[in-house]
Formats: C-alpha cells, structure tokens, sequence
C-alpha cells in the first residue's frame, strides 16, 4: 500500500466535505442533533396529563377530592365538563386523556364509609396516557380518603372505600396495534416525501437540473412536477394501506373514508413540501439522505406522539412536534379510524397541516430561485 496515494484520497474527500458546507454540517453535528432528539424523547417521564372532572356531587368534599388527584405534575385539570356529551367532545378533540365521574352522593357516602364507585373514562385511542392517569387518580384516591377523612386509617379501609370504574373509550379492548398502528401511517406515507429530496439533490448533483432549467419551463413549474408523481403514489398508498390495516391487522375503521382520503391529501401535500425544502438545500444525494433521516424519519417516530405523549415532552420538543405535519395527521388518523371523527373535529389539525405545506413550498420556491441564479 502507498502511503502516498493514501493521503492523496484522504486529501481529496477532505476537499470534498469542505467545500459541501451543508455535507460538512452534518459531519460535525448531526450525531449531536440526533444524541439530543433522542434522549429527550426516549427518557419522557409521563406527566402533564390533561383530565376533564365531571362533578355530580359539587360538595366541598368533592372538590377538596379534585385538588388532591390534580396536586402536583402528574394530571393537570383541564376543566369541569357540564355533561357527559362535553366528555366526549373532549375526548374526541384530544383536549384530554381521561374524565373523572363523581358520584352525585360521592361526599355522603365516604361519610359514612361506604363503597364509592368511581367511574374513570380514558381515551383509548392513547393507552398510556389513560392508563397513567387511572394509576396516579387511584393513587390519590386512596391517600385522599386516609389522610383526609380517616385521619391516617389502614388500607384496608381505604380499598373498600373507593371503587375505580374504568371505561376505555374508543378502544374497548385496549389493543396497542388498533392504536399503534394509525399512527404507523403518518411515518409510512411520508417516506415519498425522501424520494422527492432525492431526486432534486440528484438531478443537481449530476447537473442535469441546469439542463431542465434551460427550457421555457418556471421553477415553479419544476417543483410541482417533481412532487406530483410521489403526491400520486402516495395517494395510491391512502388506499392501500388502510385496507391492510382493516382487513390483515383488524384495526377498526369507524370514520368516512372520504374525508379520510382529503386529509390525507393535505398531509401529502405537506410532507412532500418538508421534502422539497431538503431537496432544494443538499446538493449531494449523500446529504439529502442524511438530512431526510434527521428531520423526516427520527423525528416522525419520537415527536409525533406516536410512542411518547407530546404533552410529556419538555416545552421546546413541544414546539417542535407542532412544526412536524406527521404530528397532525397522527391525531387525524387516530380520530378517524378509532373515535370515527370528522373535519368539525379535526379542524384545527387540518389547518395545521395545509398551513405547514403552504410554508414548506413558499420557502422551496424561494430558495430554490436563490441558489440557481
């Protein structure tokens, strides 16, 4: 082996990630990046976990019980419901993860030492944020009628005292795939939204793009055409995908599959345009795919909610998962296939979505124009 021609390779690939300032970000501090996104998000702790209390009883008792279940971190009070239909709605919209039924005769009867049932609704189409929550309201069920009406009793008292009644809504069986798996789709049908970042780095990277631009055809005109052929496969996808999960993996399907396949559009339309700002950026296949990974794939497994709660995250990775359009379509999927929600729910996510593609597309076009002039 030469030395000499070693060092002349050496040499040459140095010269190369250089001159490449986006490949050379990504040498240096992508493994940073990637080392700080995944240890905030696979060390989430549950906390923060939003309940709405539905208070028949309306006794000082009662409301001495809601400050001690909602003391601390753990569960946040997002409201008093009216009614059970205000439960729901909640639930639906994803406002909260479980619902506290006071009985209407819940102070008499810890009085008197009787058995109080209990009822707890959670959302289960996000089994771990409901069962933390039945978990820390039992918790502090018990401590509640020790410390507060027997004066430190034994727990054997306390077990016959309060009676927690579940009900997972949504998702009656509890099956981690009839939740897991709608969520899988926002990962799933954004991996066209990589081959579009590929491509245009491609094109770049062996010229031919400077050949496209010498036809009449506008840049606009170029973006659009390289993402409509993978905004049409994944459409095809909509369909496919969906008709698996029902019919192979048994998941429950229980909203419109026609507001299902517009939505779904609108997230298409967004996650391609997160690839085409890649695209435009990398000049190098190399790097495009190194930047995809870190801002499309790892962050639609460990930002969007589909294995963390967001609301456990700390406040800066919150914000970044609102930037993520599979954090939305996540919520939009789930609302559709276990809650059978539709746009007068879902809203809010729509918005969320078509306003994030608008964004990726205009800074596309942008910067697109700047790097070729």
């Amino acid at each position: 082996m030469s030395i000499r021609h070693l060092m002349a390779v050496i040499r040459k690939e140095i010269s190369h990630i250089i001159r490449d300032r986006y490949t050379l970000f990504l040498v240096l501090f992508s493994p940073t990046l990637l080392l700080v996104l995944m240890a905030y998000a696979l060390s989430v702790d549950l906390k923060n976990i939003p309940i709405a209390v539905l208070d028949h009883d309306r006794s000082q008792l009662s409301g001495q019980f809601v400050g001690s279940i909602t003391a601390g971190d753990d569960l946040d009070l997002f409201t008093f419901a009216e009614d059970l239909d205000e439960v729901e709605y909640l639930l639906e919209s994803g406002d909260i993860k479980a619902a506290v039924i006071i009985a209407p005769d819940f102070s008499t009867k810890i009085r008197a030492g009787e058995g109080v049932p209990l009822q707890i609704i959670i959302d289960g189409t996000e089994p771990e944020s409901g069962g933390f929550a039945v978990d820390q309201i039992g918790l502090r069920a018990e401590e509640f009628v020790t410390e507060k009406v027997f004066g430190g009793g034994q727990l054997g008292v306390q077990a016959q005292t309060i009676e927690l009644v579940v009900l997972p809504w949504f998702n009656p069986s509890l099956k981690s795939r009839n939740d897991l798996i709608p969520g899988l789709l926002s990962i799933v049908l954004g991996l066209p939204a990589m081959l579009v970042a590929l491509t245009i780095s491609h094109e770049r990277e062996h010229g031919t793009l400077e050949q496209l631009l010498a036809t009449p055809v506008s840049r606009w005109e170029i973006l659009l055409g390289k993402m409509t052929p993978y905004l049409i496969v994944g459409m095809a996808n909509v369909v496919m995908i969906p008709i698996l999960a029902i019919v192979w993996f048994g998941v429950p399907f229980n909203g419109s599959f026609g507001q299902f396949f517009i939505l779904s559009a609108i997230f298409m339309f967004s996650i391609l345009g997160m690839g085409l700002v890649v695209g435009v950026f990398m000049r190098t296949q190399s790097a495009a795919l190194a930047l995809s990974f870190l801002l499309i794939f790892f962050p639609g497994f460990f930002l969007t909610g589909i294995f963390f709660p967001i609301v456990s995250m700390p406040e800066i990775m919150r914000m970044e998962s609102l930037a993520m359009p599979g954090t939305h379509y996540g919520i939009i999927t789930r609302g559709v296939f276990l809650t059978g929600v539709g746009i007068e729910v879902l809203w809010p996510y729509v918005i969320m979505l078509f306003g994030l593609g608008v964004m990726f597309s205009f800074v596309a076009g942008l910067f697109f124009k700047k790097k070729l002039d």
